[in-house]
């Protein structure tokens, strides 16, 4: 009986820990952007090509961001990264959020596209 309950006890936790995984990526990202915003998001490109759109995207934190020299830095994957400079997107954020759109290819994780937030 004691194995019985380990065995549900296991399979709730790993339905809890799966809800939460979805709960927390679907916060990162806009719900339902206006018709101009999804046109704006679809708009943006960097130097490395167009960076798709806002689902593509991923809204940081200010503790997961930050600039020292002129260069900016994410932390993604337990891991800061440079942002490159011809990732960088040049134009007015108008979700006011900062925003990376990451690569992961082969293992490695690059940055496609980068957007300040309004930093008030």
């Amino acid at each position: 009986m004691l194995l019985h309950a380990s065995s549900s006890l296991k399979v709730a936790l790993l339905f809890a820990v799966a809800c939460l995984d979805v709960s927390l990526a679907h916060d990162r990202r806009h719900a339902s952007p206006t018709p101009e915003m999804k046109a704006w998001f679809d708009s943006l490109r960097s130097g490395k090509g167009p960076c798709c759109s806002d689902a593509d995207g991923t809204a940081l934190s200010d503790l997961d961001w930050k600039s020292k020299d002129g260069k900016y830095s994410v932390f993604i994957g337990n891991r800061w990264i440079e942002v490159p400079d011809d990732a960088v997107l040049a134009q007015p954020n108008k979700a006011d959020r900062t925003m990376v759109w990451p690569i992961y290819l082969n293992g490695e994780t690059t940055i496609r596209c980068f957007i300040p937030g309004s930093m008030m």
